[in-house]
């Protein structure tokens, strides 16, 4: 914000030359710069938690805080040995099952009956993979493992409704037994290569790897409580934390070899690669803020320090402010940061810090400007008093950007008028003026 060069005098008050406290400037030629002032706080690009998906222990930690890491680093192990043996088991049943050929059955009795087996096996299979799957608080994780499930059971379906047509050509004297027994031994084979693909997916996803690049911080906010169901887990898309409590002054982290819950905070990492800011603006002036206005904040943790800040979305629902009444939240980026005084380089800011940020919502260049105090009300009218012809006069002005201290004047008062800046309460229209 740039001033014109106030020009002051001052006025007796009365015979013994006591100074008044009437103070006199001039309309000046300059820059103003409309200023909204907001709450917010820094944020980082984005966070993830990775959590358990399963209870065990946690076998490996394979970094440590404050390490940066890449997008796909392996970052620890959980052991469940649930999971592993339903894998396991699911590899034993593979190995058993038809690899060619046909199912050796005595006639069309002996057919349905291995066929109705085989379909409850598959029935088996898919719920215990929809429970493993069900048990990852990841929601990216647990989706992607139930949309396999999905798939892997209408694979099933329609090789179990080739094996059931084929076995009606059979009864029908259409086709030979022989040909029904091969469709029915892909089915059984499909179902165990599904179970255990299913299965083996589960333990994979024991094995916790950074889905962003940033920097990794030991455990994390634990999960929203959800339903004890599975069909409330699935809904809720959430884990209960069952951990226990831990005692002041003890490292919250869960230690390599520590067991877990499912849906226990293991490690986050934080993409802190752009920082940002999060500003609550009132609904009075969040009309004023557009994309690509410029900002500039001061944090509680840095003072005297200024970052530079421009917006780049701003939401379309509102929040509820910490005063009660209606806000949006504004979105901004966060530039590096310098001390103007020395011109220093200013800390890096870290997420959560709280700031206050200033938006440059509008500004007038080569504008008609008064200082702020200079404007009165008068007879409900924004009003200006001038001193013209020698004398005090009250001049109805209109305002266009309303900067902290100084205002542009669109009409009423032009540049170089000698107006009062101080004391406007203690002259009357027509009084002599100094």
């Amino acid at each position: 914000m740039s001033l014109g060069v106030l020009l002051l005098s001052q006025t007796g008050a009365s015979c013994d030359d006591e100074a008044s406290a009437v103070r006199l400037g001039s309309a000046e030629v300059g820059t103003v710069d409309e200023i909204v002032e907001a709450p917010g706080t820094v944020t980082a690009r984005t966070a993830a938690t990775l959590t358990a998906p399963a209870a065990g222990t946690l076998r490996e930690l394979l970094a440590e805080p404050g390490e940066r890491v890449a997008k796909g680093d392996v970052l620890a192990v959980i052991d469940a040995p649930e999971l592993t043996r339903r894998r396991d088991a699911a590899r034993e049943a593979l190995e058993r099952a038809p690899s060619g050929g046909s199912v050796p059955v005595g006639g069309t009795a002996e057919f349905t009956a291995v066929r109705k087996r085989t379909d409850r096996q598959a029935a088996a299979a898919f719920e215990q993979a929809r429970d493993a799957a069900g048990q990852i608080a990841d929601p990216r994780v647990r989706a992607a493992l139930l949309h396999q499930v999905d798939a892997a059971e209408k694979q099933y379906e329609t090789a179990s409704a080739a094996s059931a047509a084929a076995l009606r050509s059979v009864q029908r004297g259409v086709a030979s037994l022989g040909r029904a027994m091969g469709s029915l031994a892909a089915a059984q084979r499909m179902q165990a290569e599904q179970a255990y693909r299913l299965a083996d997916a589960s333990v994979d996803a024991l094995t916790l790897k950074a889905p962003v690049a940033g920097v990794v911080q030991y455990g994390g906010p634990p999960p929203a409580g959800g339903g004890g169901s599975l069909a409330g887990l699935l809904e809720s898309g959430q884990i209960p934390q069952t951990t226990g409590t831990v005692s002041s002054g003890v490292d919250a982290a869960v230690p390599e070899g520590g067991y877990v819950a499912a849906g226990t905070p293991v490690i986050t990492v934080v993409d802190t690669g752009r920082l940002g800011l999060s500003a609550e603006v009132d609904e009075t002036d969040v009309l004023l803020v557009e994309d690509g206005v410029e900002a500039e904040a001061e944090l509680d943790a840095a003072p005297g320090a200024r970052y530079p800040a421009t917006v780049r979305a701003v939401d379309l629902l509102p929040t509820t402010s910490a005063r009660g009444g209606v806000s949006y939240r504004v979105r901004l980026e966060l530039a590096e940061g310098r001390y103007p005084d020395s011109g220093e380089t200013a800390p890096v800011p870290r997420p959560g810090m709280s700031a206050v940020i200033r938006l440059k919502v509008r500004q007038a260049a080569g504008a008609v400007t008064v200082p702020a105090s200079a404007v009165v009300a008068a007879d409900g009218r924004d009003t200006v008093w001038t001193v013209r012809d020698g004398k005090y006069a009250a001049v109805p002005v209109r305002l266009g950007v309303q900067g902290e201290d100084i205002v542009q004047i669109l009409s009423g008062v032009g540049a170089g008028e000698r107006v009062v800046i101080a004391g406007a309460d203690q002259v009357s229209a027509g009084d002599e003026a100094p």
